[in-house]
């Protein structure tokens, strides 16, 4: 079988090769403290796109940290017995929410639904900014020129964290039986969903994103969602004079890192020959999950739909 990574016996017992800062528990445990601190005033306003028999639609807005304006789109079954499950949907990096009718499924089957919109990509989230240095090519190095609290992803993984609190605070939805999932980007924030909120019972990373920087970047695969690393140097630090800060700096929000509070039966699907989020650094962050997990292997795919990965992860769900 060709491969594009280690082989399949290495990246099971692979611990992935970017810094983790010294400080990196207690900077998530401050950041959710501030996240906890924020008055979220949750609205909830009557969706007309669209007006299923069997449900309830509406764009949810929250404040986040940094006073941003959240918004996701929020459904929930009518005539359902309370409290009842619910998952949250993350999508991939620079999309948005999406449509109203592909979260029905989960709706017919008796489920909540929420799907986050990301701050400053391609929904209705605000963004704020308010950072030093570049702003140009990507959110992974957005506020990599300011100090660590600046950095674009805690303000977004703090939003899935703080979306799934809202959900499980709804009068209909059961706490204990809320899951996560997404694909690519998605994928990493649902890894970091239940990491930093870890009442999420079940999580189904697809392919995830945002994990082992520095794994990338060995590999020469800062192309296509990682440009942003190798722009970030040819701009701002040419020579590498500052590549040990850098790395540890985007230790912070390394989802290799967060793995280990993650609390949630996980699912991970992957493909072995993904060469956008390479599969070194996909285990990089399951290899660390110490909750009961499985994964679903796609030997001869890559960055892409993986075939019957949607009823898979139904399936999984349906099990709340």
């Amino acid at each position: 079988m060709p491969i594009v990574d280690m082989p399949l016996a290495e990246l099971s017992q692979y611990q992935g090769r970017n810094p983790r800062p010294a400080d990196f528990d207690a900077y998530w445990d401050a950041a959710l403290a501030e996240m906890k601190a924020t008055k979220a005033d949750v609205e909830l306003v009557p969706c007309d796109v669209i007006k299923p028999s069997f449900a309830e639609c509406f764009d949810l807005y929250f404040t986040g940290v940094g006073g941003a304006r959240v918004h996701a789109k929020y459904l929930r079954p009518k005539d359902v017995p309370k409290p009842h499950p619910a998952v949250v949907l993350f999508h991939g990096y620079s999309g948005s929410s999406g449509d109203w009718v592909d979260k029905l499924g989960y709706v017919a089957l008796g489920f909540s639904v929420a799907a986050l919109d990301c701050r400053g990509q391609g929904g209705r989230s605000e963004d704020t900014g308010g950072v030093k240095g570049n702003t140009l090519r990507g959110h992974i190095i957005r506020g990599l020129d300011d100090t660590p609290d600046k950095l674009l992803f805690r303000q977004i993984y703090l939003d899935c964290a703080q979306l799934a609190g809202i959900v499980m605070e709804m009068p209909e939805v059961n706490p204990a039986r809320v899951g996560a999932t997404g694909g690519s980007q998605g994928g990493g924030l649902t890894l970091a969903c239940a990491a930093l909120e870890p009442r999420i019972a079940r999580a189904a990373p697809l392919f995830p994103f945002l994990c082992d920087y520095l794994r990338v970047w060995e590999m020469d695969l800062a192309v296509g969602a990682y440009e942003e690393l190798r722009t970030y140097f040819r701009l701002f630090d040419p020579r590498h004079e500052r590549e040990g800060e850098l790395w540890t700096k985007l230790g912070y929000i390394d989802n290799q890192h967060l793995a280990p509070r993650i609390q949630a039966e996980t699912l991970m699907l992957t493909g072995l020959m993904d060469t956008i989020c390479p599969p070194s650094t996909q285990f990089a962050a399951y290899n660390r999950i110490p909750a009961a997990k499985d994964l679903v292997i796609y030997p001869d795919f890559g960055h892409e739909g993986l075939p019957g990965s949607g009823d898979i992860v139904f399936r999984f769900m349906s099990e709340l």
